[in-house]
């Protein structure tokens, strides 16, 4: 099945259903540009022929099974954060769910419930009115939906696992408009597959997670190294978290320095080593476990302190702004030894100055991601995997795409040898089938997901993602 656009034949969907309540945007509408903003700048270069802004589960409904009458392929947008910009392909029709925007928590259970629409800052806030939090990412603009399907990583997965270790359960509209639970006993095959399998088996119009306690302050913030000292601060990482309770996260991050006051003006810009420990234990005692990140060199900047959760789990947002050219790769370390610091740092130092910027990220896994959920208890992967590295590149001019494009190629060529096969899908661009085949770790996990594709979608017309194609039928003899 190949991935193209909506068949000529619909070109304006001029026959779309006259009960959809939404809104329905084309190329000549007021809104269609301001809908199409996605948060990889790239994806405003061509757009789609219709974007309907669904209200509820009913016109999610609606429009596929228009899409599945005529055989049209279908791309689904939540929060827009996805680096593939898959949200809003060229010449086609769009599920826009990002209207969808309905939370309930209820803090004596700790069920939080959510639509496709939140973005994780609506969802931080939404739960920490009640001292409470869902695992899950890191900027404040990414849609929860996207970042739940593939499996959802952060500050908290070290105590309280990923995303998909938090979900209790999804509603869904299947390709054919019929609406179904997923969960441990209702369709407990497509909920497998969901926890980790990204949008590929139907369009997610509710989530229900676990909640955990956290806050309202932790201890978080920056450390800065200069470059010259990286190679020993991140040897020493392993040992330090090897030892650090659960309640401490990590991500180190190889990054031009911020324009901060604390820093020389002849730094800013310039390449440093950035360690950002977010501890949501007991504020009076994070320090101590902190103290030993700071111990592995000589730091120019320690900005670590108590502050809110809401303010920690936004640190982030000023390195990942919404609308700029950008790639992603990343993948899985079995460790973070030697030879793989050697190559992330003279990637880092190979990579354009200008005009952008690239920043390697390497976060820290183990405790309850690592160690709590069975690997095939979900198709969400991370057998093995010590740390996780990403490498994302941002300019602002089509001119500069063929060069940030080539350094991404290099660089995942480079970390390659380093990186296990399986990998987290949503922190890196798509790499191609064959990637695609080994990203959710073994063969056995790569054919039950096509299997459950093709119970819930096997022409395929949820394509415009990772995509899983569906198990062929077997021949009749």
């Amino acid at each position: 099945m190949t991935m193209s656009a909506t068949p000529d034949v619909h070109s304006g969907f001029a026959d779309f259903p006259a009960g959809f309540r939404g809104t329905l945007l084309r190329p000549d509408s007021d809104r269609y540009d301001a809908a199409r903003a996605l948060y990889q700048g790239r994806a405003a270069d061509r757009g789609p022929t219709l974007i309907a802004q669904c209200v509820d589960a009913d016109d999610v409904a609606t429009v596929l099974r228009y899409a599945s009458a005529h055989g049209i392929p279908v791309a689904v947008r939540g929060g827009g954060h996805g680096s593939d910009g898959y949200a809003m392909p060229a010449g086609a029709l769009v599920v826009d769910l990002s209207s969808m925007k309905a939370i309930t928590v209820d803090p004596s259970t700790r069920v939080v419930r959510a639509e496709p629409g939140v973005l994780l800052g609506e969802l931080d806030a939404a739960a920490q009115r009640h001292g409470l939090t869902v695992p899950a990412g890191t900027v404040t603009s990414t849609g929860i939906a996207g970042l739940t399907l593939g499996g959802g990583i952060g500050h908290l997965m070290r105590r309280y696992g990923a995303t998909v270790d938090n979900l209790l359960a999804c509603e869904l509209v299947t390709v054919d408009g019929r609406t179904v639970r997923a969960d441990e006993t209702d369709n407990p095959e497509l909920f497998w597959a969901l926890r980790g399998g990204g949008g590929n088996f139907g369009v997610v119009t509710a989530f229900e997670y676990r909640a955990h306690p956290v806050g309202p302050d932790v201890v978080a913030g920056q450390l800065i190294f200069p470059i010259e000292q990286a190679a020993d601060v991140l040897a020493g990482l392993p040992a330090v978290m090897a030892a650090a309770p659960r309640e401490l996260g990590l991500l180190a991050a190889v990054a031009p320095a911020p324009a901060l006051p604390s820093l020389p003006v002849q730094a800013h810009g310039r390449p440093v080593l950035v360690l950002v420990p977010v501890h949501s234990g007991e504020v009076a005692t994070a320090r101590r476990d902190i103290d030993p990140l700071a111990a592995l060199g000589r730091p120019v900047a320690d900005l670590v302190a108590p502050m809110p959760w809401l303010r920690a789990n936004s640190m982030l947002d000023a390195v990942a702004p919404y609308g700029k050219r950008m790639n992603l790769r990343g993948g899985y370390l079995p460790a973070l030894d030697t030879d793989a610091i050697t190559t992330v740092l003279a990637s880092a130092a190979a990579a354009p100055a200008h005009p952008g910027a690239t920043t390697i990220n390497l976060w820290c896994m183990g405790g309850a991601i690592s160690e709590d959920t069975a690997e095939d208890a979900m198709a969400f992967s991370r057998e093995g995997a010590a740390w996780l590295w990403e490498a994302v590149s941002m300019w602002d001019t089509s001119e500069h795409d063929a060069l940030y494009e080539q350094c991404a190629t290099a660089m995942a060529e480079a970390m390659r040898p380093h990186s296990l096969t399986n990998g987290y899908t949503n922190l890196t661009d798509d790499q191609g089938p064959r990637w695609r085949r080994t990203v959710h770790g073994s063969e056995a996990k790569h054919r039950r997901l096509r299997a459950v594709k093709a119970a819930w979608d096997p022409e395929n017309l949820l394509r415009f993602n990772k995509n899983i194609t569906p198990e062929p039928a077997a021949p009749v003899h």
